[in-house]
């Protein structure tokens, strides 16, 4: 094993089968061939290279006819990542025919538009996957809109809010991270180079310009306005907006494994019976999934970084920047979309423990609800002296251990205009959610719309 997406053991924990797939050399020396047999093509059409040759180039511009092993080989011993496969090529198309193959192309011209075909078809499953999930989280945030459970602060507990609220709360802002993915197919980041040697076309002659334009239509990548070999921002931009959808997967793993923590017990991943979460603990129910959504958003950050690196290229071309595409295109998009199928999975399966989350709000004996008591004494009192009333009866609640309610109700101001019974009412955490749910429906119709407008957003 070199990497976890090579380990068989590994690969399904930082990947999804269909994404290797796109990755794989394969699909790579498939993605190649197309654009020679593209050339070609439309070199014969406008008899830059005779019609015979195209046609037979063409016809033997297949996958089946290629060896990876002994492409491998014979790259390696070239030392360059394409000679081999453009020598083969030449060899099935024969004597004649073979002397126009890669006519007027330089490697860069098919490495570049290649990656790029790839590129294009992991964001079409990014984008088809990132949808799925939000049509879960969308539905789970219907379901849970009125479950109440504590809102925390700083890692303490704050006033009551519902577990509907949170999960609207990510749904918003996936619904952004899913707009800034179908942005791109509407910029120009998917286009080929067919252009040559340093992007003047001068092997392609005055045809070159035309070459370029019909040959990457046949594959369907954009046409760029001029050469883009030394300048690298399509694949940052690509990358950057993948990070931030990842940042979005993390911190929701982040607080799904918190809320999963023993003393919390308010949700739990899915489980299935046989699963072990410990080869010494037999007890032990871990948040593999959730742990295993979370750590991914640590390498796509630091993938981006590589990526912005790429930008720094000297001259028209180099190799030192360019080759970090090679790593950060695979991994960057294999990770984020094993994050969002895992996620996808986690919160359709998730159990949710309504009941713990009540419980929860219990635990701090009516101190969640000094902020409404303290406005509810307000109206009589006023706003300043209610908050210093309920300040000094909850700061001797929490260091004398006694129920907060009861301390309170032992002030004069308290006591003297308010029954203990109504000074209770205002514990009733469904009385005091504000108007979350009035939000939660906003981002449901916005989750709507959203989905109305981006189904006819070009590929």
């Amino acid at each position: 094993m070199t990497d976890v997406l090579d380990s068989q053991l590994l690969q399904n924990n930082f990947s999804t089968e269909k994404m290797r797939s796109i990755w794989n050399d394969n699909n790579k020396i498939t993605q190649q061939l197309k654009i020679e047999a593209a050339l070609s093509k439309i070199e014969g059409q406008l008899q830059v290279i005779p019609q015979s040759a195209a046609d037979k180039i063409v016809a033997q511009a297949k996958i089946e006819n290629f060896d990876i092993e002994e492409l491998a080989k014979e790259s390696a011993k070239k030392r360059h990542s394409l000679i081999a496969l453009i020598n083969h090529l030449q060899a099935l198309a024969g004597p004649e025919a073979g002397e126009f193959v890669h006519y007027g192309a330089t490697t860069q011209d098919i490495v570049d538009t290649g990656t790029m075909l790839q590129t294009k078809q992991a964001y079409e499953l990014l984008r088809e996957h990132g949808r799925q999930l939000i049509k879960t989280l969308k539905y789970q945030t219907q379901r849970y809109r009125s479950t109440l459970m504590i809102g925390r602060t700083h890692g303490i507990q704050a006033i009551p809010i519902t577990f509907g609220f949170k999960l609207a709360i990510w749904l918003d802002e996936l619904i952004r991270d899913q707009k800034r993915l179908d942005q791109l197919a509407e910029e120009d980041i998917f286009v080929g180079s067919l252009n040559g040697a340093v992007g003047t076309y001068a092997a392609f002659g005055p045809k070159g310009p035309e070459i370029e334009r019909l040959a990457l239509g046949e594959i369907g990548l954009q046409v760029p306005s001029i050469s883009w070999q030394p300048s690298r921002d399509r694949f940052s931009e690509f990358a950057s907006v993948l990070g931030i959808y990842s940042g979005t997967l993390g911190k929701i793993g982040h607080e799904l494994y918190n809320l999963m923590r023993t003393e919390v017990n308010e949700i739990n991943e899915p489980f299935v019976k046989g699963e072990v979460g410990s080869s010494t603990m037999p007890q032990k129910r871990n948040p593999a999934l959730i742990e295993g959504l979370t750590s991914l958003t640590q390498p796509i950050f630091k993938d981006v970084g590589l990526m912005l690196e790429s930008m720094l290229i000297e001259g028209e071309r180099d190799a030192i920047h360019w080759r970090n595409e090679w790593v950060v295109l695979p991994e960057i998009t294999n990770y984020l979309d094993a994050q969002l199928t895992n996620a996808n999975y986690i919160i359709e399966g998730l159990k949710v423990n309504e009941q713990q989350m009540f419980d929860n709000i219990q635990l701090q004996n009516g101190l969640p609800f000094a902020e409404r008591i303290m406005f509810q004494l307000g109206t009589v009192v006023g706003k300043q002296t209610a908050h210093k009333l309920v300040y000094d009866s909850a700061m001797a609640a929490i260091e004398q251990n006694k129920n907060f309610i009861d301390v309170l109700y032992l002030e004069n101001e308290v006591n003297s205009n308010f029954s203990k019974d109504e000074v209770i009412a205002w514990t009733d955490a469904k009385q005091d959610i504000g108007s979350i749910e009035e939000k939660i429906d906003q981002v449901l119709q916005k989750t709507d719309s959203v989905f109305q407008t981006t189904e006819n957003v070009p590929a």
